[in-house]
């Protein structure tokens, strides 16, 4: 009988610690800066609920930013800085040229394209992340920084001397409650298991030059595939872009021109419906009408 006792006993401890590893895991307690496995915290929903607002107003880059809130600053083409409360902060699509007002924690570079990237990223950057592989494979990043971690989902696959390889990744970052992706130099709508892993999506990065990337048929496309609920536009640069893709999201969709440069969002006070927020470049050679 004692001998039971004691198994049973051993079996509820193992229990136990494998439920409070798991609860730690989650909770980020246990998570090192290169996390490991497939993640879809996003996706999932694991990503913390706040109990915060939601607002546009005047805010700069590098300023203290309120436990489950983010800052996002749109610099120009394709490069948002994102800010986390633990002062994190991320460059998307960090090509060295147009780049924030201050060296940022982590860089990510979607595509293989000189708009979208740099053989020479700051040496003050920790975590450099790329979207393809170097060596002609599948590119895979998945990053824990404090309270921001940042994934990435291959895109644009294709073969390439016999093997599959790809050239764009779409990176997800989850902080203060909060999901964003950016879709990079995204060429085609979503797979099954693209859209699988971008469930939840709170803040979509959007191109909508409609040429070079998606078409704008595409890009609606893609927004009913993901329903996020606030579309940012990006590479828009071509002539009439904006207004094509604004006539066409109209009917459908609230359509936003934010006049600042940084907006601070949060998760309880997110539009009910998907909206569209077209948010100043800071760096004026990209303010195209």
């Amino acid at each position: 009988m004692l001998a039971i006792l004691l198994k049973r006993q051993c079996w509820l401890t193992l229990l136990l610690l494998v439920l409070l590893t798991g609860w730690m895991y989650l909770s980020g307690a246990l998570s090192p800066a290169y996390a490991s496995g497939p993640q879809r915290a996003c996706a999932q929903g694991l990503v913390q609920q706040p109990n915060t607002l939601f607002q546009h107003a005047s805010f700069e880059p590098g300023q203290k930013i309120p436990k489950w809130h983010l800052h996002i600053t749109y610099i120009g083409h394709s490069t948002f800085l994102i800010e986390t409360p633990q002062g994190v902060s991320a460059a998307t699509d960090y090509n060295g040229v147009h780049v924030p007002p201050f060296v940022p924690d982590l860089v990510t570079m979607n595509n293989l394209h000189e708009t979208h990237y740099t053989d020479t990223p700051d040496p003050k950057v920790k975590y450099v992340l790329r979207g393809w592989d170097p060596l002609f494979g599948i590119a895979r990043n998945n990053v824990r920084v404090k309270d921001l971690h940042v994934y990435s989902i291959p895109t644009n696959i294709h073969e390439f001397n016999g093997k599959k390889t790809n050239e764009n990744s779409i990176f997800v970052f989850g902080a203060a409650g909060l999901c964003l992706a950016h879709v990079g130099h995204l060429h085609h709508i979503l797979t099954k298991r693209q859209k699988f892993r971008l469930e939840n999506i709170d803040v979509l990065f959007l191109p909508i030059g409609g040429f070079a990337t998606v078409s704008h048929e595409e890009a609606l496309k893609i927004i009913e595939q993901i329903t996020p609920k606030i579309i940012i536009p990006m590479h828009y640069h071509y002539p009439g872009a904006k207004g094509r893709f604004t006539k066409l999201m109209q009917p459908h969709s609230k359509v936003k021109i934010v006049q600042d440069s940084t907006i601070r969002l949060s998760k309880k006070n997110l539009p009910k419906h998907t909206e569209v927020h077209f948010i100043k470049p800071l760096d004026p050679f990209y303010r195209f009408d």
